[in-house]
């Protein structure tokens, strides 16, 4: 059976016996099961349990006669449909991008993305980087690496298992992916090459069923900062971030090796005390961290809506409170007391030893019970400006007073019942603006829409000048 998801079609033989002709055999495996997913956008088909790109045809070469029949097919249809949608576009479109600020006509410069089955995980998350202006200026101005050429310029070319990695960048398709939006194109960008490196440099989210946004996430920019580490071509981006001159050496933060961007923008460190409740040792260690990942308070979780009047309302400081007040260890976490040589109880508590430039701050929504994963759907008050997290200092006395001050830049909201489905949308801040980004719709909003929304990840920049705000 075939399931097209927005110009895709998945075809799954479970039980089908297909002889590859590009893979090599032994002598146990002339004939072997494979899952294999078809592209419609270019006739090729990927193989999830080989891990590579399959070429089928007969001697006579039909298949190729096929593919060849079904393209001009679909260009002749594409033809038309896009004559039809350019006179439409030149009328509807141009004024829909068009709306009035202060009594003056500006152009809505928002750029969507496609969705390329199910990938509305990754289109929230790079909506919001994109908006995260330090982190995006960064790869914007990044040197274009020239991954093809000769006859393949110009076409889509296919990363085997067989070619290794270094036809692929992440860094570069990033780069691609945010300079192509904030440019005011009046058409959805589709970020496929983007999506066909993480393929293959990401198992995890191969396919088109729905992932997690965090989990994407924190991936992708563990996967750029190793990347940037080691440069390409021999060659090493982290010189770039060198002669930054806004990210000075007191704002790096190393994890995994040397500082990039990644850890520059939002690397912070978490002291992390635990105290042994038998003979009173305490024992410190420093955490570097991308983001903070927060529990929603069990006595919260039944309150659904902001509007919901039964009880308190749960906010962000709740959270963050949860996250570093001291708790005391349960039977299944008992700590391993140095002195006493065995397993102890315990308390442990967080402090902040050093806050990021962007603090992003991850609610954990979906928690296991016994046979699935649920969620939860509590709304958390969360402010637009002047979060402050001096209170979470491990030395508040030796920060400046705008120094742990943040605003808001950009919210992921999940919508949905489970982290397998539903649907995935950003709120994010440009120039005074707020958008909220829905796949390939970019809509203008305001700020009582976003505050209504059942964040999922917060990213709050640090304030660099002093202005009027309510503090959380």
């Amino acid at each position: 059976c075939f399931r097209y998801v927005n110009g895709h079609a998945k075809k799954h033989y479970e039980d089908a016996q297909i002889p590859m002709n590009n893979h090599k055999k032994t002598e146990k495996q002339e004939k072997v099961q494979h899952t294999v997913c078809m592209d419609c956008s270019s006739y090729s088909t990927y193989c999830y349990r080989c891990d590579d790109f399959v070429v089928n045809d007969t001697k006579l070469g039909l298949v190729q006669k096929v593919r060849e029949h079904l393209q001009n097919l679909e260009n002749s249809a594409f033809t038309s449909d896009r004559h039809r949608k350019r006179k439409l576009l030149e009328n509807s479109s141009l004024n829909s991008k068009l709306l009035k600020v202060n009594g003056s006509t500006t152009a809505l410069c928002a750029t969507g993305l496609r969705n390329l089955g199910n990938t509305c995980f990754m289109n929230a998350i790079l909506q919001s980087l994109s908006n995260i202006q330090q982190f995006c200026c960064y790869f914007k101005e990044l040197p274009a690496v020239e991954l093809r050429n000769g006859k393949t310029a110009g076409r889509r070319t296919y990363h085997t298992r067989s070619q290794g990695d270094n036809n692929v960048s992440l860094v570069e398709e990033f780069r691609k992916t945010l300079c192509a939006l904030w440019q005011g194109s009046q058409t959805a960008f589709s970020p496929e090459s983007l999506f066909y490196v993480v393929w293959k440099i990401m198992p995890n989210f191969r396919g088109y069923q729905q992932q997690d946004a965090h989990e994407f996430m924190r991936y992708l920019l563990d996967h750029l900062h190793l990347e940037l580490q080691g440069g390409f071509n021999g060659v090493s981006r982290s010189v770039i971030l060198q002669e930054n001159s806004s990210l000075s050496a007191s704002t790096k933060c190393c994890i995994n090796g040397a500082s990039t961007v990644v850890t520059a923008i939002f690397g912070g460190i978490l002291q992390n005390e635990v105290n042994c409740l038998i003979c009173g040792t305490e024992s410190r260690k420093f955490d570097p961290f991308l983001d903070l990942s927060l529990d929603i308070p069990s006595q919260f979780r039944n309150k659904r809506t902001k509007n919901q009047e039964s009880g308190p309302m749960c906010t962000l400081r709740d959270c963050l409170r949860s996250f570093t007040d001291l708790e005391e260890l349960d039977e299944t976490e008992l700590y391993m007391c140095h002195k006493c040589k065995k397993k102890q109880k315990s308390t442990k508590k967080f402090w902040i030893q050093k806050l990021p430039k962007v603090l992003c701050l991850h609610l954990k929504r979906f928690h296991w019970t016994a046979y699935l994963r649920n969620k939860v759907d509590t709304y958390v008050e969360f402010p637009l400006r002047g979060l402050d997290m001096k209170c979470y200092l491990l030395e508040p006395e030796n920060s400046g007073p705008e120094s742990c001050l943040y605003d808001l830049a950009a919210v992921v909201v999940h919508h949905g019942s489970g982290v397998g489905s539903g649907h995935y949308t950003a709120y994010a801040a440009h120039e005074g603006r707020w958008f909220h980004f829905n796949d390939s719709t970019v809509t203008l909003t305001d700020e009582e829409t976003v505050v209504k929304a059942k964040a999922y990840i917060l990213f709050y920049v640090e304030r660099q000048a002093k202005s009027g705000s309510d503090k959380l």
